[in-house]
């Protein structure tokens, strides 16, 4: 019942964090595929404004356990890596709601942030930087802003 009510949760959360970003942002802030995943653009070394919200809002959470620029570190894996094999149903499944994984260094843990306002209401944005490292369309560092 509890992995029940965090999905719901984060299902709801994520729900109004993706209105949020569609009112908040002019399509090419915010750019998505013809299936609605959130995508990026990259040009010259700059970046959209949703992949630029995404890279601060991962550095101000997520890169104390995943490393600067979502290389990893020996807390977390690499999600530049990562997200080269998880889908974006995937990975709002893990931000949500959390994984514990048991290796042969011990439990390795990924906290629910489903509750959480500051990552659930840039969850798309924060996929986008997160995808353009993936990708190999964005260099390590503190990007540019198109237009910005």
């Amino acid at each position: 019942m509890k992995r029940r009510f965090g999905i719901l949760t984060g299902i709801l959360a994520a729900g109004i964090g993706a209105l949020a970003c569609a009112t908040a942002f002019a399509e090419d802030d915010a750019p998505v595929t013809p299936d609605g995943t959130p995508a990026y653009i990259v040009k010259d070394g700059q970046v959209d404004k949703g992949t630029y919200n995404g890279y601060r809002r991962f550095h101000a959470t997520c890169h104390v356990c995943h490393g600067f620029d979502a290389s990893g570190s020996s807390f977390a894996p690499s999600l530049a890596d990562s997200l080269k094999r998880l889908s974006y149903d995937d990975f709002k499944e893990v931000v949500v709601n959390g994984r514990q994984n048991q290796g042969a260094t011990g439990d390795k843990v990924m906290p629910s942030f489903g509750l959480d306002p500051n990552i659930m209401n840039n969850l798309d944005d924060i996929y986008r930087y997160l995808k353009a490292r993936a990708d190999g369309a964005l260099p390590g560092g503190r990007p540019q802003r198109i237009g910005g």
